[in-house]
């Protein structure tokens, strides 16, 4: 007997050391519940318009942080009703819950059913942030021990917004805030007591309650939520029966935002975002940060429109390139027009397929089942183009009487279109191509193209800077510049004809090339490439004759900023799409306008107010800028973008046209906006003879200014307060002062009217042609090897 009870004893002593290595084991990584004191989920960070719009999100999980004190309470009780009656009265483990779980377990088990858990929301919070989901009995007791720590450290409250904030409920949605607005669009507070049965319904299984896949098991475990709560007294018979009387309708497919001009523009401030050192990646994707952008909606979705309007157009111009796809056969033609993407921009535009060609008609089959005839012009135009027959694959819009069909075409062009505050720096409205569903590269911000003539008021400022005035000339004469390698090169103007001696006026307004070498000649391409840096044009740039033409590459982002400096008196901005960050405890980590305001947190005590200092680097004279700005006023009014002067507002600008037509551009303003508009093939073909910066890029920057300056006055170009004036040709000038004329007017720069070559010391230049274009931008070869340049430059 002794023997059998040390054995006894011998066992129970080595079973309970077995149980305590296995406690150590299974315990040894125990997460600590203190941790969820000041636990925040990883939630999206949002993107609003200037004017609270939301544009975008940008997280791995969307998630929209709902305090409990937000959380309506008709959706916490649905919650309740569907997970865990007696949340409020448990103390983290429900034991009778449990019990009948395993009861009905039994059953399950035996007809090969899913078996239940029986946890109560408290014990889903520990599972879902502090464990994983493995389904076994050490997790489950893990599960236990911390769902009953977790309710002494925590309170109710906390505790269910966690978990309504956590919460996977399908349809790219965690937590009920991206629920609600994913499923039904709408707000957590805007739900009616039939949705948010809904979203209570859903954590049982997502897939199985699908809203759309299987309707029928949605609404019936909706409704089941629905008689739990009426059996709980939460609401009355009559609104539960009311409830589930009402359809289930939710959103197609959940949505980022309700507005969606600004793809563009969002993934810019998204690509910011990542390399500000205030946010990068994890903050940005996860933590909740409100972003206040610099965008209008109002003119974002016009210059969408307008640019979207301009490349079709030009398009169009260009002929019928043919169908999309072909069939041999009508059956079946709908499941292989299907696999085709369409631009997600022109929702109006169908798929199609002609069934018959005869005589001058054409008919055609929509998806959905429409039919009917494209109109003649339309069938002309296809005509003439690549042709058009039966079993064509094409995209047709209905015309106003829907009883007919527009050919449309995709765009093989491509452009881009900014429009920014010249004072602020503030990006308005930024679209940086035709569709970004079918390209997201951004031809605004990351094309680099030349700017051809749209470069040339930089080089007209130089000289302004260097003591040319408004009213000395330049001779417009072909001329002949002799390069390295014994190659000549002749820049010509666009109509190859010579005015002979212009005003600076005169020669920017008629884009004249040989002018304009000629007076970057003399004032010396050092003086111009210092001064485009400094504008923001270019971080470098060769100090190569022509690049006065043009011939160095840039953006339309960058030359918007650059021209912002001829509006706002010769001062810098900084071109920006972001105004503000905060936290989610509305603490500001990131401020666009960092200027100093020593005085703007005093109380009010009837003194002066604070002076908040300018921003900005004084790039050029505030009198040098005016004077641009008036000679590209003229380039409106007579110059090379009269369409522009329909408007009848005070409006300034300069087209450009590159060698071989490969790029068209127009960078326009008006005294508060400067927009600017580039059009040209993603592969750098011509975009075909006669398409300048006149007839392709102009009518946009149109099109665009008949939205923006709808309802704003007449209001002249500001002037500089020391500005001097005086008539030149009948044109009043500003001068700076002292530079004024007086009865006789020195005609500098004159100089260099013979038609034979000349000298090319200072300036490298090897084998380049001139191009008959207006602002011909030729691009220079790479210069020869050599150790040491200086003395050509």
């Amino acid at each position: 007997m002794a023997l059998a009870g040390v054995g006894i004893l011998s066992f129970i002593a080595v079973a309970a050391a077995a149980l305590g290595v296995y406690a150590a084991w299974l315990f040894h990584d125990m997460p600590d519940a203190g941790e969820l004191v000041d636990y925040h989920p990883p939630t999206a960070t949002r993107a609003y318009a200037w004017d609270g719009t939301l544009i975008g999100e940008f997280s791995r999980e969307r998630r929209i942080f709902v305090p409990y004190d937000a959380i309506p309470r008709q959706t916490a009780q649905a919650f309740l009703a569907a997970e865990d009656k007696s949340f409020f009265r448990h103390g983290g483990v429900d034991f009778g819950g449990l019990a009948r779980a395993m009861i009905r377990n039994v059953v399950n088990l035996a007809q090969g059913r899913r078996l239940e858990g029986g946890s109560t929301i408290t014990q889903q919070v520990a599972k879902n942030i502090l464990l994983t989901s493995d389904a076994t009995i050490g997790r489950k007791l893990k599960e236990a021990i911390l769902a009953a720590q977790l309710e002494q450290t925590l309170s109710k409250e906390r505790i269910l917004e966690l978990y309504l904030n956590e919460i996977w409920l399908g349809y790219r949605s965690y937590g009920v805030g991206a629920a609600a607005y994913n499923y039904f669009g709408k707000s957590l507070s805007e739900l009616t007591l039939a949705e948010s049965a809904y979203l209570a319904a859903v954590p049982k299984g997502p897939d199985n309650y699908h809203p759309l896949r299987r309707t029928e098991a949605a609404v019936g475990r909706r409704n089941w939520v629905i008689d739990q709560m009426a059996g709980l007294g939460w609401v009355t018979r009559e609104e539960a029966e009311a409830a589930k009387a009402e359809p289930l309708k939710v959103q197609p497919a959940p949505t980022r935002s309700q507005y969606r001009d600004a793809d563009y523009f969002v993934e810019e401030v998204r690509r910011i975002a990542l390399n500000m050192e205030e946010l990068g990646d994890e903050r940005l994707n996860a933590g909740g940060y409100y972003m206040r952008t610099t965008l209008d909606p109002r003119l974002q979705s016009a210059a969408k429109e307008a640019l979207m309007k301009g490349l079709e157009t030009y398009d169009r111009r260009h002929g019928w390139r043919g169908a999309w796809g072909k069939v041999e056969t009508l059956d079946g033609w709908e499941d292989i027009a299907r696999k085709t993407i369409k631009p997600r921009e022109r929702q109006d535009w169908k798929r199609a397929v002609v069934t018959s060609v005869a005589g001058g008609s054409v008919q055609v089959r929509l998806i959905e089942g429409q039919t009917g005839p494209v109109v003649g012009q339309d069938v002309s135009w296809a005509r003439a183009g690549r042709g058009i027959g039966v079993g064509d694959l094409v995209f047709v819009e209905a015309t106003d009487n829907g009883q007919s069909y527009r050919l449309r075409q995709v765009p093989a062009v491509n452009g881009a279109i900014v429009a920014m505050e010249p004072y602020s720096g503030r990006v308005l409205a930024m679209v940086g191509g035709y569709s970004f569903s079918l390209s997201s590269f951004n031809r605004a911000t990351q094309a680099l193209r030349q700017p051809g003539s749209a470069f040339k008021p930089i080089v007209y400022a130089a000289a302004l800077e260097s003591g040319y005035t408004p009213a000395n000339t330049v001779m417009d004469a072909p001329i002949t510049l002799r390069g390295y390698g014994g190659r000549d090169w002749s820049p010509e103007n666009y109509s190859r004809d010579y005015y002979g001696a212009l005003t600076l006026r005169r020669g920017l307004e008629l884009s004249r090339n040989t002018m304009t070498v000629r007076l970057a000649q003399s004032v010396g391409m050092t003086k111009i490439s210092d001064l485009s840096v400094r504008m923001g044009v270019t971080p470098k740039m060769d100090k190569v004759l022509a690049m006065a033409l043009g011939a160095g590459e840039t953006t339309v982002y960058r030359m918007s900023g650059a021209y912002s400096s001829f509006v706002n008196g010769g001062r810098l901005v900084q071109p920006h799409l972001i105004e503000v960050v905060e936290d989610r405890n509305g603490k500001v980590i990131w401020r666009a306008d960092r200027r100093d305001c020593l005085r703007c947190d005093a109380g009010f005590t009837g003194s002066e107010s604070p002076r908040i200092p300018r921003g900005g680097d004084q790039v050029m004279d505030p009198v040098t800028a005016y004077q641009v700005t008036s000679f590209l006023e003229g380039v409106v009014l007579r110059g090379t973008a009269t369409q522009a002067a329909s408007l009848g507002k005070p409006l300034g600008g300069k087209t450009g046209t590159t060698n071989d037509y490969r790029s068209a551009w127009f960078m326009g303003f008006s005294p508060n906006l400067v927009v600017g508009v580039y059009i040209g093939f993603d592969d750098n073909r011509s975009l075909g003879r006669n398409e300048t910066g006149s007839v392709a890029a102009v009518p946009i920057f149109v099109d665009f200014m008949k939205t923006a300056l709808e309802k704003e006055p007449a209001t002249p170009f500001k002037a500089p307060a020391n500005a001097k004036y005086a008539l030149v040709r009948g044109i009043r000038e500003a001068f700076r002062p002292g530079t004024e004329p007086s009865l006789q007017i020195e005609e500098l720069g004159a100089a260099g009217a013979a038609s034979g070559p000349q000298p090319y010391d200072k300036v490298w230049q090897d084998g380049l042609t001139g191009a008959p274009n207006a602002g011909a931008a030729v691009a220079p070869p790479p210069p020869k090897k050599r150790d040491d340049l200086s003395d050509l430059f």
